[in-house]
């Protein structure tokens, strides 16, 4: 790995530098939590409105990191835009979350359109490219895509699961049909990332959310060989731009993804001990993350004490300091700011 020489710290950190002062960013800091994002919501209609409206959602993206000056900022979009790019009927209850037209069987396969795909998100590498001209020097812009696996599981269970039942039945019943969609989201998301990239995103991060649902077996061939093939693909385009992976509950298997996806960097949930995955991890692949959400959302001493407990154990190593899931809506943004001074003063 060679370490970059570069004014932005999270771009020193993907490329192996060990700082004083690790960057940070943290999932979904950009949303319901901050009162300027509430007011912005308020004046479109739907929230894929928001998503396609670049104006609108490059002020999002931004409002986090005027307030907060993270080392960040990653595109305001939803890993869902795919699905919907595909042709498959997608939209927002307040309240309940995504609800998809769900796909039933391999027959329904056929409605999607892959062809469709890049002309449907013009409107995101719009905000890409806006939001790469209006960002500070200092600061990155990252553009992200949900997983094949996690996107598949919105597609086929109609919005969120808790045991992805049909999903995974899909995947024992028909593997072979099932491998036809993994095959058209993987070629979809890679195109898709190296437009956010020709766009003028300085990294990309591929969330695969639900990853922690598969077994051992289902794990590497629904999670990880997608993975590897997108970052071959990207990488083929754009051979030096980072990559960061999210096998979101992946346990052990990190190891795995860490090891044979060819992943810069891995987000770590907050279940994953701090001292196992700084020791165990390869050392030339980066680590984001991994404070537990709840322990923003409570403050005070105990949030210190989580931050200080993830500091000590990637210290000497080249890590980004993040959440190991998004930040919760009832997280007060004085708490986000204690978070960044702690970081920025226990290490200066």
């Amino acid at each position: 790995m060679i370490v970059l020489r570069s004014p932005k710290p999270f771009l020193r950190a993907l490329s192996g530098q060990v700082q004083d002062i690790p960057p940070i960013w943290l999932m979904r800091q950009a949303g319901r939590y901050l009162p300027e994002y509430r007011a912005v919501r308020a004046e479109v209609g739907g929230f894929l409105d928001l998503c396609y409206d670049p104006d609108r959602a490059c002020e999002v993206t931004l409002q986090p990191i005027r307030r907060f000056g993270f080392d960040a900022a990653i595109l305001f979009s939803d890993i869902l835009v795919l699905p919907h790019a595909l042709q498959q009927k997608v939209w927002f209850v307040e309240g309940e979350g995504p609800k998809l037209e769900p796909l039933r069987d391999a027959s329904d396969l056929a409605i999607l359109q892959p062809d469709a795909v890049l002309g449907h998100l013009r409107p995101v590498f719009e905000t890409v490219a806006k939001l790469n001209a209006a960002l500070p020097m200092e600061t990155a812009l990252i553009g992200f895509a949900g997983a094949p696996w996690t996107v598949a599981t919105y597609m086929i269970e109609g919005g969120s699961s808790r045991d992805f039942a049909k999903t995974k039945i899909w995947t024992y019943r028909d593997p072979d049909s099932f491998q036809r969609l993994i095959d058209i989201l993987v070629d979809a998301t890679a195109d898709y990332l190296v437009a956010q990239i020709d766009a003028g995103a300085d990294a990309v991060q591929l969330f695969d959310s639900w990853a922690g649902a598969l077994d051992e077996a289902g794990f590497r061939r629904w999670s990880l060989e997608p993975a590897k093939a997108i970052v071959e693909r990207v990488r083929a385009r754009h051979p030096d731009v980072p990559i960061i992976g999210f096998p979101r509950a992946a346990g052990p298997l990190y190891m795995d993804y860490a090891a044979e996806t060819g992943v810069t960097a891995v987000s770590l949930d907050q279940g994953l001990p701090a001292e196992w995955a700084a020791r165990t991890l390869p050392r030339d692949v980066v680590t984001q993350g991994n404070l537990d959400p709840m322990a923003l959302l409570a403050g005070g001493t105990a949030l210190d004490r989580a931050v200080d407990h993830i500091l000590q154990a990637f210290d000497g190593r080249p890590h980004i300091f993040n959440l190991g899931h998004g930040i919760i809506k009832e997280t007060p943004p004085d708490y986000v700011e204690r978070l960044v001074a702690r970081i920025r003063r226990a290490t200066s």
